[in-house]
């Protein structure tokens, strides 16, 4: 039986700068972390992967949460930061706020990048949503329902 979403994962090229972002200009809050170096055959066994080094940050907001991950081993490829939310794996992360115009404003002004300003009347009903990115090109959705 399926109880719900847990977190979602993001692998990141530099977690500090990630946390800073996640933490500081979207008010996610520390979980725990943790940290291996080629050493954890169980890490490796549950990923699929051999002799994995990372660092890894959960964080929560509300009921949500997300993992952030940096690895050193295997090398990271780096993805398009420009990548289409049409293109096939996890197009985005929503993000539920009470405020979308305040919300888009302030993470404006915090570098956030918005390809034009919240879209009101979006679907059934009157919610507003818009599309952002995180300082790695990551997709983060704005909701207001």
């Amino acid at each position: 039986m399926i109880i719900g979403l847990h977190h979602v994962g993001l692998s990141v090229p530099d977690l500090e700068k990630a946390k800073t972002f996640y933490i500081d200009v979207l008010g996610f809050t520390e979980v725990f972390d943790n940290s291996w170096d080629r050493d954890r055959p169980e890490a490796d066994e549950a990923i699929g992967l051999e002799k994995t080094s990372a660092k890894m940050q959960m964080l929560r907001a509300g009921d949500a949460c997300i993992e952030l991950w940096e690895y050193e081993n295997p090398s990271p490829i780096s993805q398009d930061p420009n990548y289409s939310p049409a293109n096939h794996g996890w197009a985005h992360i929503a993000l539920q706020v009470a405020d979308i115009f305040y919300e888009y404003d302030r993470l404006m002004k915090a570098g956030m990048t918005f390809h034009r300003p919240p879209v009101t009347n979006v679907g059934e009903g009157r919610s507003a949503a818009i599309y952002g990115r995180d300082p790695f090109g990551n997709i983060v959705e704005l909701y207001e329902p």
